[in-house]
């Protein structure tokens, strides 16, 4: 079994600041599928936020570690709670990054959950549900924003 942490790459016509931009509009892209509520702040260095999904069956609460506008953002996950397997924190402590950069005429993103690797007990919902809010709510929400000025 590879133990690979979970990664996809997203390609976009957009700039990085666009991409940077959607990235941190979580509300936007974290949500729509499991009735989730996200609180707090997720914008700034330091800014903590929490999300919720299907009545409370997951919860998360994530710190921004690391911003480097229109390059990376990264959250460290301080506290986790997932009502549907035993291991209940078992994203306590892992990171979400976002790697963004230019290559070819295109930007590329980079999204990596450091620690939620197929030896994990939720990778088999947790990956798919990341692949569907990256491709299907976040990069639409990249695409069709208008040029920053």
């Amino acid at each position: 079994m590879t133990t690979s942490n979970f990664t996809l790459t997203l390609l976009t016509e957009k700039t990085p600041a666009e991409v940077f931009q959607a990235i941190s509009n979580v509300r936007e892209w974290w949500s729509g599928y499991h009735s989730e509520e996200i609180m707090g702040r997720s914008v700034n260095l330091n800014d903590e936020f929490s999300f919720s999904a299907a009545g409370g069956i997951h919860y998360s609460r994530q710190k921004l570690v690391e911003v480097i506008p229109h390059k990376k953002i990264v959250w460290l996950i301080t506290d986790s709670d997932f009502g549907y397997i035993a291991k209940k924190d078992e994203w306590t402590g892992t990171k979400v990054i976002f790697e963004i950069s230019e290559k070819e005429g295109k930007t590329h993103l980079v999204f990596t959950h450091e620690g939620l690797t197929p030896a994990v007990e939720c990778y088999e919902t947790c990956a798919p549900s990341w692949t569907m809010y990256l491709q299907n709510k976040l990069l639409p929400l990249i695409n069709t924003k208008n040029r920053l000025s």
